[in-house]
């Protein structure tokens, strides 16, 4: 199996699943335009996020690393109208793309973009007591996984989801003496879903455009 028959399957697989949406891809052009990395996620793994918030039933949606918005305009789109989204993004420039392209989407009435440090916001939104998320997708800098999944906790409830993306970085989590911040983040987090008596967990190896990935699914269950 190579890389390019990778492709040649995901090539199969979106058209057909998750087909062409100019909003979509406007909300890539207009990141790409602005300069923002390329590392939204793909078409295939934003139908993933669409069904897995409708399979929940999600009326809230708590996400962690927005970029243009891409990943947000698949879960928004899940929501029901009086559903609520908040994505946390670092970096102003990028959530000035993604607000610019939740609006084109039609979804700037149901999600919010957050700029600043997410601990600092999860910080804020637990001591205003913000009412639980049901689903989490956490997609921002690795290296603080363990934390953001801390307060994760803290901001869902049981039978809520926790999502946690690029976990499997190239193949590298399975190296326990990497010094890579990002790769002893995320072995720590997936050490705490499996030894937290609050989540059942799992974690998926993908390959595809995005190369050889995965993402960890966890489920609060107490």
């Amino acid at each position: 199996m190579s890389e390019h028959q990778w492709n040649a399957v995901e090539g199969y697989f979106a058209p057909l699943l998750a087909p062409h949406d100019d909003v979509l891809v406007a909300a890539l052009r207009a990141s790409d335009a602005a300069g923002l990395p390329k590392i939204a996620v793909s078409p295939t793994e934003g139908k993933l996020l669409h069904l897995l918030a409708q399979t929940q039933g999600a009326r809230r949606i708590l996400e962690l690393g927005t970029l243009g918005g891409y990943s947000t305009i698949w879960l928004g789109r899940a929501l029901p109208a009086d559903g609520r989204l908040v994505s946390v993004e670092a970096d102003a420039t990028h959530a000035e793309v993604a607000r610019a392209n939740l609006d084109r989407a039609g979804l700037s009435g149901v999600a919010e973009v957050r700029v600043g440090p997410a601990l600092d916001t999860l910080a804020t939104l637990v001591a205003d007591g913000t009412e639980p998320f049901d689903l989490v997708f956490i997609d921002a800098d690795k290296p603080n996984n363990p934390h953001y999944l801390e307060w994760a906790l803290r901001l869902t409830r049981p039978g809520s989801l926790i999502i946690c993306d690029n976990v499997v970085r190239g193949g590298k989590v399975a190296d326990a003496a990497s010094a890579e911040p990002a790769i002893q983040g995320t072995r720590r987090c997936l050490e705490m879903m499996a030894e937290h008596p609050r989540l059942s967990a799992t974690a998926i190896q993908t390959v595809g455009s995005k190369g050889y990935d995965g993402f960890a699914l966890a489920r609060v269950v107490a």
